[in-house]
């Protein structure tokens, strides 16, 4: 069962600044229907002006992921990370006991564009923990790479949770496939262009919650940027 999660059905605020789409219901937007998927928590897609950026602010006992489409996001945070964050590459914050951190566009002419993933973690109070890695938009291309899971396979970022994450770039006509094993559900977001998957149609923004699909085969019709998570059914 593929459940579609249309781009204009989300959470959407334009604070001059910054714009934003909630996919599940964060901060003031609430949909009753669209808490999270498993323990996948927020998908937000975040376009952030120039010289603008997020103040330092708190978390705790989450998993963030920060996916650049389009830009360079500067991050800083308590444990004295400080880098950017370009397209083709993954940062990983393990917020677990309590960590502070502000992010922020240098760009003085163009846009960040961003996906920012929370994920629940399995245990709750860990030691925070930061990771990043350029995959490199070439690896991106024409196939589903994962760049988040929980061991660290094959040079993969690694999460606190039973969860995987793929990022993928297909170019027009191009097809990848990924299979799913029983007991596993997945959550696609398409972050830019358009595709199939299964036979059915997304968009730039859409998403699907899917259950019961053992093959996933996506076929972009234009350039699409696309992630998924690979999660325990719940």
């Amino acid at each position: 069962m593929i459940q579609q999660r249309r781009s204009a059905e989300r959470g959407h605020f334009d604070h001059g600044w910054l714009e934003t789409y909630h996919t599940f219901s964060f901060a003031s937007y609430h949909d009753p229907d669209f808490m999270g998927f498993g323990a996948l928590r927020v998908i937000n897609q975040d376009r952030v002006q120039p010289a603008q950026g997020f103040g330092t602010h708190g978390h705790d006992n989450m998993e963030i992921i920060t996916y650049v489409l389009e830009g360079e996001l500067h991050h800083r945070d308590s444990m004295g990370n400080g880098s950017a964050i370009r397209p083709g590459e993954v940062q990983l914050m393990s917020a677990g006991t309590g960590v502070t951190h502000s992010e922020f566009n240098g760009s003085k002419a163009g846009i960040v564009e961003l996906l920012q993933m929370w994920v629940i973690p399995a245990k709750r109070n860990t030691k925070p923990r930061y990771e990043q890695k350029a995959f490199g938009l070439d690896a991106l291309t024409g196939d589903l790479r994962l760049v988040v899971s929980p061991t660290g396979e094959g040079g993969s970022l690694t999460i606190g949770q039973d969860a995987r994450l793929y990022a993928s770039i297909l170019q027009p006509d191009q097809s990848a496939e990924l299979s799913l094993p029983e007991g596993r559900s997945a959550w696609l977001h398409v972050a830019r262009g358009s595709l199939d998957l299964n036979g059915v149609s997304f968009g730039p923004g859409d998403g699907a919650g899917i259950r019961g699909e053992r093959q996933l085969r996506f076929t972009a019709k234009d350039r699409a940027d696309l992630v998924l998570f690979d999660l325990a059914e719940f």
